[in-house]
């Protein structure tokens, strides 16, 4: 059995390193990524929570679309992916 293909993803400009069949939230969290979006009042710093697609703590910016769950997306090579600022609008 082979082992999953390597690729990066940048995150906020920098490099990410991820495997096939990895979210972009999997990727972020294995590279010690624990916050990438605030919220909309109070800029409170949110990542990873439920990790199933229930709940929103984990909106991020991916290939310029806004408010993308990173639980459910799966990472692509050259996957732009940036912080988002509330609702990403």
């Amino acid at each position: 059995m082979t082992s999953p293909a390597r690729f990066d993803i940048t995150f906020d400009g920098e490099p990410i390193a991820c495997r096939d069949g990895w979210t972009v939230g999997a990727a972020l969290t294995a590279a010690g990524v624990r916050s990438w979006r605030t919220t909309r009042h109070g800029q409170r710093p949110r990542g990873l929570f439920c990790g199933i697609g229930v709940c929103f703590d984990c909106l991020i910016t991916v290939n310029g679309q806004p408010s993308v769950r990173a639980c459910l997306a799966p990472a692509r090579p050259g996957d732009d992916v940036r912080s988002q600022l509330g609702t990403g609008q």
